[in-house]
C-alpha cells in the first residue's frame, strides 16, 4: 500500500509525490477540489474552499521546485561547477596523467590500487610482451635501466619477470645485471649504485657522452637506505646527500632531453622487523632524505615517483625483513611502470593513464559546426524576438504577435522568451494537419539541436578528452547489492494504482523495463560481469527487453493493422536517433552500441513478418479463421529461418556482410564476431514475445481468461495459485542453473533455449493476480520510459572509457561522485528523450512529399561519409 503524507486537507500519496517529482508539467496550485466522501452523491459534492491560501501557495511552490526541469537546471549548475573545478586543477597541476599515476592514488579496497584521476590496466605477461613487440615492430627500442640499491633491484626482477617466458630467480648480488630479448628489442639493465656519490655520477656522465639513440628510454633510480646505514644516520651523511643532489640534477636535466627519468621516493620501513644492524634506518631518516630529493627535483624535468610509497604503506605487514617491500607492493609498482611505458602504444580500453586523446575527425568537426550553427540561429531568433516585444510594448501595443504571423511566435510580455518547443493539443507536429497555432518549427529545431549540441559537448568532454577524470571499476558484493536493495525498496515505496487492467499493460511494461535498466546500470557500474550468476541474470534482463519488444510490435501490428512505411521509419528513427548522433560525435561504429542494433534488427524482422503476404490481423482473422493457420505457419517459418541462420556460419556471414549492410554489423576491427555473439545469445527472445502476444490475443478472444477488470485473470482460483507456484519454481530453477553452470560459455550455450522460463515466470507472477496487475511502481515506470537513453548514455557520461571505467567529477569522494554523476546522467538522459520526441516528427513527417524530401536530403548529406568509409562499396 502506498504510504501517505497529510497535508492538512487530505492525504497526498507517496506515488502522487513521485509523479509530481518526475512530472515536467508541474503546475501551480490554483484550486483544490475534494472527492465526495463515500456514501454521498458525487453531483452534490462541491469544491471546498481553502481556509488558508498560504497552504496552497506553499504546495504550489514545492511543486514548482521539485520538477524535472528544475532538476535539469541543477544538473547544469553541477556540470558547470565541475568544469570550473577540473579546469582549475589542470591549470594548477597540469594535464599530464603520467604525473598523476606516479604521484597519488588510493586503495579502492584491500589489494586494489587506484591511481589519481586515470585508469590503470592490469598487465599480464602476454600484455607486457605484446607491448614490447609492438614498440619494436614500429622501430622503437625497449632500453630500460634501473639504478640504485637492493630496493630498486626488487623492481628489476619483477619487471623482467613479466617479459621472460622463463622464470628468473632473484639474486642478492651487489653487481650489475642485464636481461635481453632480441626478438622484442628488449634490454633491461640493473646498475648497482646504492650511494649518491662519484660512482653514481659517473654512470650518468657515461650516458651523457653517448648519442641520444644509445641512451636508455627510461631510467628508474633512487637511494637513501645505504647512506643511512653506512654512516649510522649521521647528519654529515644527510648533508652530503643533499650536496651531491645538486651535482646530479644538471646531469638529469641533460638526459631528460632523450630519456624519461623517474626518481623513486623511498618506501617506509617496518622498524620493529629490522635487523639490529639496520636499526638506524628509521622512517624519520627516510623522510629527511625523501624531502631533500623532492625539494631538489620537483622543479626539474625529473618525475618524482611518490605513489609507490603510498602503496607500500598499505602493505607494511607483507615486508619480510622490514626493509624490502612485499610481493604485492612490488607487483603494483611494476604495473605502474608498464602503464606509463605501454598505454599510449597499446590503447587498452581500461588504461587511460599516460595516453593521448584521439584526434578529432572531419565528421566530428562537421557535427560541431552543425550544432554551432543551430546555436547561432537560436540566439539570433531570441534577440529578434526580444527586440520585437520591446518595440510593441514601447508603442502601446499588446506585446503579442498577431494571429497572421508567419511563424506562430507569440510574446506574453516584454520579457517573454521565444515560443515553447512543446507541442500542445492545439498544434500537431509538423507533417500532420495543424489547427490553431503552429509551433515555430525553425525555433523548435534550432533550440532542440542547440540543447543536443551542448549535451554532445559534455559527452565529448567526458569520454574523448582527459578533461574529466576516470577510474577503474571495483566489484564487491556490498558495492552491488547495497544500491540494488536501496533502489528496490525505493521503487516499492512509490507504488500507485493504475486504471489499466490488461496483461502487460503500459504501466507494467514501463515498470519492468525501469527496474531492469536500474539493475543493469548497477551491474555496469560495479563491473559485476565476472560474477557468473549476476552475469546470467543480466542476460535474462536483456532477453526480457527483446521479449517485450517482440510482444509490443506484434501486438501493435496485429491489432492496428498499420503496416505503413511511415510507422516503420518512425520507430527506426526513434530508436536510432541518439546512437547515430553518438556514432558521429564520438567516432564509434554503430555496432559499438550493440543493444540498439539488436532491437532495430528484430523490429525489422517483426515488421517484415507482419507485412509480407499473407497479412494477418484482428480484422482478417475475424473475417476468416483460416488466417490463424497462416500465422502459425509464418511462426514456423521464422523459427526455421532463425535456426538455419544460427547453424550455418557461412550463411550468417553472407547475410550480414553484404554491402552496404556490412557497416551496421561489424565492430571497429571489421569483425562480425561480436554481432554474431549478441545475435545468437538472444536469437529466440523476440520470437518468444511474439508468440506470447499471439497466444494472449487468442486466449482473450476465446475467453480463456479475462483481463478486462481488476480481478484475477483466471476464474479458477486453484489454477491461478498453481501457475503462481510453477512460476516461482521456474525462477528458482533458473537461479539454480546460473549458480551451478561453470563457465560463461557453458551458460550462454543453453541460455537462448531456456530464457523464456524466468521471463514467463515473472510475467505470470506479476499479471495473474488482479491486485498486483492494477498496481505499479511510478518510480520504476519513470525510468522505464527513458530506458533507451539510459542504456546508451551510460557508455560515456556515467561510465567512462567506453564503459570500461567510471567517470569522476568529484575526485577523492567515490560515493558522492556516484551520486552526483548519476543525477547528472539521469537528467541528461531525460532531456535527450525529450529532444528526440521533438525532432523525430520533423525527420519523419506524415506528408509523403516532405518525407521523400528528407530522405533525399539525408542521403546526400551522408553520402560523402559513406563513400569515405567504404560503406557503399567493398575495398
Amino acid at each position: 500500500m502506498a504510504s501517505t503524507v497529510g497535508n492538512g486537507h487530505g492525504r497526498l500519496s507517496s506515488s502522487e509525490g513521485v509523479r509530481r517529482l518526475f512530472d515536467d508539467d508541474s503546475s501551480p496550485c490554483v484550486t483544490v477540489t475534494h472527492r465526495a466522501p463515500s456514501g454521498t452523491n458525487s453531483v452534490d459534492a462541491e469544491p471546498m474552499k481553502m481556509p488558508n491560501r498560504n497552504s496552497c501557495v506553499n504546495t504550489s511552490d514545492v511543486n514548482r521546485l521539485i520538477s524535472v526541469e528544475n532538476a535539469k537546471i541543477l544538473a547544469l549548475v553541477i556540470v558547470i561547477g565541475a568544469m570550473l573545478y577540473h579546469g582549475i586543477i589542470r591549470y594548477r597541476y597540469g594535464t599530464d596523467s603520467c604525473q598523476w599515476l606516479l604521484e597519488n592514488g588510493r586503495f579502492q579496497g584491500y589489494g586494489i590500487w587506484q591511481p589519481y584521476g586515470c585508469m590503470m590496466h592490469k598487465f599480464s605477461k602476454s600484455d607486457s610482451l605484446n607491448c614490447m613487440r609492438y614498440i619494436s615492430y614500429w622501430g622503437g627500442k625497449n632500453d630500460i635501466a634501473f639504478v640504485g640499491d637492493s630496493r630498486i633491484r626488487q623492481l628489476y626482477y619483477e619487471f623482467i619477470g613479466l617479459l621472460s617466458n622463463e622464470e628468473i630467480p632473484s639474486q642478492k648480488k651487489h653487481e650489475d645485471l642485464r636481461f635481453t630479448d632480441p626478438k622484442s628489442s628488449v634490454q633491461v639493465r640493473f646498475i648497482w649504485s646504492p650511494l649518491l656519490n662519484a660512482s653514481m655520477l659517473n654512470v650518468y656522465d657515461k650516458w651523457i657522452g653517448e648519442k641520444p639513440d644509445a641512451r636508455p628510454k627510461i631510467i628508474i633510480t633512487g637511494c637513501a637506505t645505504w647512506p643511512i646505514k653506512k654512516y649510522n644516520a649521521s647528519e654529515d651523511a644527510y648533508l652530503s646527500f643533499k650536496h651531491n643532489l645538486t651535482f646530479l640534477v644538471p646531469k638529469f636535466q641533460k638526459l631528460t632531453e632523450s630519456t624519461k627519468i623517474i626518481w623513486m621516493i623511498q618506501d617506509p620501513v617496518v622498524e620493529s622487523q629490522l635487523n639490529p644492524n639496520r636499526s638506524m634506518i628509521t622512517n624519520r631518516q627516510i623522510d629527511l632524505y625523501n624531502r631533500a630529493a623532492y625539494e631538489q627535483l620537483v622543479s626539474t624535468s625529473v618525475h618524482v615517483w611518490s605513489s609507490s610509497r603510498l602503496i607500500a604503506q598499505g602493505y607494511t605487514r607483507e615486508s619480510i625483513d622490514g626493509l624490502h617491500a612485499g610481493k604485492n607492493t612490488i607487483a603494483w609498482d611494476v604495473q605502474i611502470l608498464l602503464n606509463m611505458y605501454c598505454n599510449d602504444h597499446m590503447n587498452f580500453n581500461d588504461g587511460t593513464c599516460c595516453t593521448t586523446v584521439e584526434t578529432a575527425t572531419t565528421t566530428q568537426l562537421v557535427m560541431a559546426m552543425v550544432f554551432i550553427l543551430s546555436f547561432v540561429i537560436m540566439v539570433v531568433m531570441a534577440i529578434w524576438h526580444y527586440k520585437s516585444c520591446l518595440f510593441k510594448a514601447g508603442h502601446g501595443g499588446t506585446p503579442v504577435l498577431s494571429d497572421d504571423a508567419a511563424d506562430g511566435s507569440h510574446c506574453a510580455d516584454s520579457t517573454a522568451a521565444p515560443p515553447s518547443a512543446d507541442v500542445t493539443e492545439d498544434a500537431v507536429t509538423v507533417g500532420n494537419a495543424t489547427e490553431g497555432k503552429k509551433p515555430d518549427w525553425v525555433w523548435e529545431i534550432a533550440t532542440s539541436l542547440s540543447r543536443l549540441g551542448l549535451i554532445m559537448l559534455y559527452f565529448f568532454l567526458c569520454d574523448r578528452t582527459t578533461f574529466f577524470m576516470k577510474e577503474n571499476k571495483y566489484y564487491t558484493h556490498m558495492n552491488f547489492f547495497l544500491p540494488f536493495s536501496y533502489l528496490m525498496i525505493l521503487g516499492l515505496f512509490f507504488t500507485e494504482n493504475t486504471k489499466q487492467t490488461s496483461i502487460l499493460h503500459r504501466d507494467i511494461t514501463d515498470e519492468w523495463k525501469g527496474w531492469m535498466q536500474l539493475v543493469i546500470l548497477i551491474y555496469h557500474l560495479t563491473g559485476a560481469s565476472n560474477v557468473l550468476p549476476i552475469y546470467m541474470q543480466i542476460r535474462v534482463m536483456v532477453s526480457s527487453y527483446l521479449f517485450l519488444s517482440g510482444f509490443g510490435h506484434f501486438y501493435y501490428f496485429f491489432t492496428k493493422g498499420d503496416h505503413s512505411f511511415h510507422r516503420f521509419l518512425m520507430v527506426l528513427v526513434r530508436m536510432n536517433f541518439l546512437v547515430i548522433t553518438l556514432c558521429l560525435v564520438m567516432n564509434r561504429p554503430y555496432q559499438f552500441y550493440y543493444f540498439v542494433p539488436l532491437v532495430s534488427y528484430w523490429f525489422v524482422v517483426v515488421y517484415l513478418f507482419m507485412t509480407v503476404w499473407p497479412r494477418v490481423s484482428v480484422a482478417s482473422v475475424e473475417s476468416n479463421s483460416l488466417h490463424y493457420l497462416f500465422m502459425v505457419l509464418k511462426f514456423a517459418a521464422l523459427a526455421a529461418a532463425i535456426t538455419l541462420t544460427y547453424s550455418s556460419e557461412v550463411f550468417f556471414e553472407k547475410i550480414f556482410l553484404i554491402h552496404p549492410l556490412r557497416a551496421l554489423f561489424v565492430s571497429a576491427d571489421d569483425s562480425i564476431s561480436d554481432w554474431r555473439f549478441r545475435w545468437s545469445l538472444d536469437r529466440y527472445s523476440t520470437l518468444y514475445g511474439m508468440l506470447f502476444a499471439f497466444g494472449m490475443l487468442i486466449g482473450r478472444r476465446l475467453k480463456i481468461f479475462n483481463d478486462v477488470n481488476g480481478e484475477s485473470v483466471l476464474e479458477s482460483r486453484r489454477l491461478t495459485w498453481l501457475l503462481c507456484l510453477l512460476s516461482a519454481v521456474g525462477i528458482g530453477v533458473y537461479g539454480t542453473f546460473t549458480a551451478l553452470c561453470q563457465t560463461k560459455q557453458q551458460c550462454n550455450s543453453v541460455h537462448s533455449y531456456i530464457a523464456f522460463i524466468p521471463i514467463l515466470s515473472y510475467l505470470c507472477l506479476r499479471n495473474l493476480r488482479g491486485w498486483l496487475r492494477t498496481k505499479y511502481s511510478a518510480f520504476f515506470a519513470w525510468f522505464g520510459r527513458v530506458s533507451l537513453e539510459l542504456f546508451i548514455g551510460q557508455y560515456h557520461i556515467w561510465l567512462a572509457a567506453d564503459t570500461h571505467g567510471l567517470l569522476v567529477l568529484i575526485p577523492g569522494y567515490p560515493v558522492m561522485n556516484v551520486v552526483v554523476t548519476s543525477f547528472v546522467f539521469v537528467c541528461i538522459s531525460h532531456d535527450i528523450h525529450c529532444i528526440t520526441e521533438r525532432l523525430v516528427p520533423y525527420l519523419v513527417p506524415d506528408d509523403c512529399r516532405r518525407l521523400a524530401r528528407n530522405i533525399v536530403c539525408l542521403t546526400v548529406a551522408f553520402l560523402p561519409l559513406a563513400v569515405s568509409r567504404g560503406i557503399l562499396f567493398s575495398t
